[in-house]
């Protein structure tokens, strides 16, 4: 049968007969549509009782260095990145990348979500492979997890060294700087470890995760707590910036390339898509001009693609935008106007290796 050729005659109120009434048919087209998109949502979100999302542990977990039997050594032009534009966990690793200059010894490969498909699909084959899921399967035969940006890959043998992002970015910033352009600096000095393992953590579970733990949830409970909870750090940071250029005082380290992500992909996506509709980042006195500030910075801004967002959450989070509708706004130019927070880390030098 085509769907397309199918008619449903719906009578009117007048008429008589063995006619489904128009109220039956929206209580079964709400059915079965919930019962759908609980299928697709449990395929996308996993869940627990209480319908919050709960996020699965990256899996693979190695470690590049020096230390001696270490199968990963740091060397230049061994390494790539495999990175979506659009995801949040992707994009801190190219940005500690780029601020540390290791484009030249580091490269990238830019992969894309495909709906079809149901993940992460190469614009042109890599490796011999086609799909993201491939990879994976090249490097660990049998592997059965989520094929999940961003990838760091040992082009040497040919296996994924690290698929989590939060420890990617960690050996980015200090195994690599024998070949970085910017080897003296240090987004994670051992003296602000602490109070940036604080910031991380907080953050990642109200924020990074938070804005997902909002769109993704499954019951109404699930999701006040989680909106609640993403709020409440929200205007906890932006009190914190009144007086502070970064979260740890007043240089940039790994907890402000975390949270940045997010930040920009925020009033884009997590706003409406996501349903954090209680406040816009520009909205924040402090975390709206802390968010232009880091954005203003040349390597950053670089790194930021506003159309593969939308694109990509819009056109690819079938559950949540069913029509696939890619939204025009927001006007995102406010990014550039000045941020006026200079003044908040005058005199401060950066952190050194």
């Amino acid at each position: 049968m085509n769907i397309r050729n199918l008619k449903i005659k719906i009578p009117s109120t007048q008429k008589k007969g063995n006619f489904l009434p128009p109220k039956l048919i929206i209580q079964l087209g709400k059915f079965i549509w919930t019962e759908i998109w609980h299928l697709m949502m449990s395929k996308l979100a996993p869940r627990n009782q209480s319908g919050e999302y709960i996020r699965p542990s990256s899996q693979i977990r190695n470690s590049i260095g020096t230390q001696a039997g270490n199968l990963y050594q740091p060397a230049a032009g061994r390494y790539h990145l495999y990175v979506g534009l659009s995801c949040p966990w992707a994009h801190r690793t190219l940005i500690v990348q780029a601020l540390k200059g290791l484009e030249e010894s580091i490269s990238v490969s830019v992969v894309s979500p495909s709906a079809v498909s149901g993940g992460w699909v190469f614009n042109s084959p890599e490796e011999g492979c086609h799909t993201l899921a491939e990879l994976y399967k090249l490097s660990e035969p049998g592997y059965s997890g989520r094929c999940t940006v961003p990838v760091l890959w040992d082009k040497q043998t040919k296996t994924i060294v690290n698929n989590e992002s939060a420890e990617i970015i960690v050996m980015l910033n200090s195994e690599f700087n024998e070949f970085a352009v910017n080897s003296t600096l240090n987004l994670y000095p051992e003296e602000l470890k602490q109070k940036i393992d604080w910031w991380n953590e907080k953050i990642y579970t109200s924020v990074n995760n938070g804005v997902y733990r909002c769109g993704f949830a499954q019951t109404q409970e699930a999701y006040n707590r989680a909106c609640n909870e993403l709020f409440a750090t929200l205007d906890e940071i932006d009190a914190v910036l009144e007086t502070n250029r970064y979260l740890c005082g007043s240089n940039l380290t790994l907890a402000d390339v975390r949270l940045f992500t997010t930040l920009f992909r925020f009033d884009i996506a997590y706003y409406g898509l996501f349903k954090c509709n209680r406040r816009r980042i520009r909205d924040y006195r402090h975390l709206g001009a802390y968010l232009r500030d880091l954005y203003q910075l040349q390597e950053i801004a670089a790194t930021c693609d506003l159309e593969s967002v939308k694109q990509d959450y819009y056109g690819n989070l079938f559950p949540l935008n069913p029509g696939g509708i890619i939204p025009l706004g927001p006007d995102m130019t406010y990014l550039l106007e000045p941020h006026d927070r200079n003044s908040l880390s005058k005199g401060a030098v950066q952190q050194t290796s």
